[in-house]
């Protein structure tokens, strides 16, 4: 099947909230890593999403070009060819964009699904992120609204921040800080300004998340402010008003901490520092493994098949399949796959 169209995705993340699991969404930086996404999804039997950072699509496109929208537009055309040999559907989607890099990034492949409409094809992504979290909440959503209004007119999904994500995504650091936790009346103000168009958002509140490398146990996470901005926002509006939330900065949460967090309404969240591992363990493992085979050592020649890189990276590529695997189960999404045949 090939990647998911809005009316399916749109489900996808409908279904997600009404059955309280959510949707892994993983970032991926090469075909090869898009692949294990692919992989680990479909031997969950889950449905999933496929995104890509402002670094990664740099990095996609060559460390000599460095050039984000060619690196994701490249990584997203590669998914479009390959996804239909997959018995679940896959969303694409682009992770934090902040203010500054939204017209060198966002709006370039905003601007290439409108071509590729005009000719009659499919959307290139599904979603994008507009992380406006550093700027003053009155600002953030003043882009938001602007962007929502030509997001919705192909069909784009926006997912927007309110509060701050602490740690580093990126090359981004944010400071702990008050800010780390959304309030109710953060989530109010975007409900008034984004609710009237009835165009589909996602919005990623804060409760303590983190990005980055942390022990479990480290991160404390409070789910309950997400149950406390969904009540309020509920009360003032209605259950229609009832958010669609996403979860960033997970490595190192408790599982029990994240299924609060579905149960309060999350859908999507964002795995990137635990299938990076994944990746590189078994890279590491391999080269410790076979040393004299894949470096010259004492003027030897080494072992072909040991340094030939579809051998460690086949399996990398299993390895990380495996965590996404993990992860869809922690989400509650095994089996839960849209896909019909």
């Amino acid at each position: 099947m090939p990647v998911a169209n809005y009316q399916i995705y749109c489900e996808m993340l409908d279904r997600a909230k009404a059955n309280r699991f959510a949707y892994p969404a993983f970032n991926v930086t090469s075909l090869t890593t898009a692949n294990a996404v692919l992989k680990g999804l479909a031997e969950s039997g889950s449905d999933g999403i496929i995104q890509v950072s402002t670094g990664g699509a740099a990095f996609a496109s060559g460390t000599a070009v460095k050039d984000m929208p060619l690196g994701a537009i490249s990584i997203a055309e590669h998914v479009h060819r390959v996804a239909g040999r997959y018995p679940i559907y896959v969303a694409l989607h682009t992770d934090h964009c902040p203010e500054d890099k939204l017209e060198n990034f966002v709006m370039p492949l905003v601007a290439e699904t409108e071509r590729r409409r005009a000719a009659g094809l499919p959307n290139l992504f599904n979603s994008h992120m507009f992380d406006g979290s550093a700027l003053p909440l009155k600002e953030n959503l003043d882009i938001a609204v602007k962007l929502l209004g030509r997001f919705s007119k192909c069909d784009l999904i926006l997912e927007i921040e309110a509060g701050v994500v602490g740690g580093e995504e990126d090359g981004v650091r944010a400071e702990a800080n008050t800010k780390l936790y959304t309030t109710p009346e953060d989530t109010l103000e975007v409900a008034r300004r984004l609710n009237g168009s009835g165009a589909r958002y996602l919005l990623a509140a804060t409760f303590g998340n983190v990005h980055g490398v942390y022990k479990p146990g480290s991160v404390k996470l409070k789910p309950k402010v997400l149950w406390e901005c969904q009540d309020a926002v509920v009360r003032e509006f209605g259950e229609r008003a009832r958010f669609h939330l996403v979860f960033h900065g997970g490595s190192g949460s408790e599982l029990h901490d994240i299924h609060a967090a579905l149960d309060y309404g999350v859908v999507k969240m964002n795995i990137d520092t635990d299938t990076q591992y994944a990746f590189s363990r078994a890279i590491a493992g391999h080269m410790f493994t076979n040393y004299s085979g894949v470096l010259k050592v004492d003027g030897e020649v080494g072992d072909k098949k040991a340094y030939d890189p579809r051998t460690y990276l086949a399996m990398a590529e299993s390895a990380m399949a495996e965590r996404v695997k993990r992860a869809v189960s922690e989400l509650r999404g095994t089996c839960t796959t849209l896909f019909k045949g």
